[in-house]
């Protein structure tokens, strides 16, 4: 639908900038969000990124369903990427990605022998579009261990390289990639995560598909969260109930509608109905 068609002009300048960082990374490092993994991708990545080796890091994997991120994991290495469910607020998971990385570059180019075998650190470049975590696993990975490279060279001029490890560098990222929106149904599950601003679209909207969404697969999630002892009522009705029990009352005794909704998305968000996902991989 046209109004969905959100996609600012900027992009294209952050294109430009990630063809040409593209040059100097030896790896992608591709971030999304776990609960939704295929649609907070970049539909432009697959036609930037070409055959550069790539790794999707299926962040805030502590939020979604285990064994439906596992399946995704599977769903993207049917499709030749290498897929790693993370947390970007554990140390202990950003500890992860290194020696993964090591692993996935090594089965791509066949073991070395020392003779043949370049011991400069590998480059990676992180993209993600808004609110995934991408600087968050940028600063978990810099953290301390900061060294600055610089205009590294046969680097350009301008290009800054950060030494977070022996093994490992990281490319200045670009601006933030945007979504590009294909449907409706792709628009509404990146507003629920979070993902677009909340001004984009409806609220309403919004809020009446997490409804029916957590109605359809974790309705006794939905049910338990808000004390409710049934959830099979029309739209309007559930906006009254969950109000009252969560005392989103207007002077007057009326329910306040507003509350009601940025409660819900805070809920939504924040893994108050549990470990939930907004696609499966039956939906692709």
């Amino acid at each position: 639908m046209k109004r969905f068609d959100y996609y600012p002009g900027h992009m294209a300048k952050t294109k430009r900038e990630l063809k040409e960082k593209l040059k100097w990374a030896d790896i992608v490092y591709e971030v999304v969000d776990a609960r939704g993994p295929v649609s907070t991708r970049n539909a432009d990545l697959d036609g930037l990124v070409g055959k550069k080796p790539r790794f999707i890091l299926m962040n805030k994997a502590d939020l979604a369903n285990k064994e439906e991120v596992d399946r995704f994991a599977s769903f993207f290495a049917s499709e030749g990427l290498k897929a790693l469910p993370l947390q970007a607020d554990s140390k202990a998971s950003i500890r992860r990605i290194l020696p993964a990385t090591e692993t996935y570059l090594e089965e791509l180019s066949g073991p070395k022998t020392p003779k043949h075998r370049t011991f400069r650190p590998f480059r990676a470049l992180v993209v993600g579009i808004p609110n995934v975590g991408k600087s968050t696993i940028i600063n978990r990975l810099v953290e301390k261990r900061v060294t600055a490279v610089g205009d590294t060279p046969n680097i350009t001029r301008h290009l800054q390289v950060v030494r977070i490890h022996d093994k490992l560098e990281l490319i200045d990222s670009p601006g933030v990639l945007w979504p590009k929106i294909a449907s409706e149904a792709t628009g509404l599950k990146l507003a629920l995560l979070g993902a677009l601003k909340d001004h984009l679209i409806p609220k309403d909207e919004v809020v009446i598909h997490g409804f029916k969404l957590l109605k359809e697969r974790y309705p006794e999630a939905f049910r338990k969260r808000y004390d409710l002892e049934s959830i099979d009522m029309e739209t309007v009705a559930l906006f009254d109930a969950i109000g009252r029990r969560m005392g989103c009352i207007q002077k007057g005794g009326g329910i306040d509608y507003d509350r009601v909704m940025d409660r819900f998305l805070h809920d939504f968000r924040h893994k108050k109905f549990g470990r939930i996902m907004v696609e499966t991989v039956e939906d692709f």
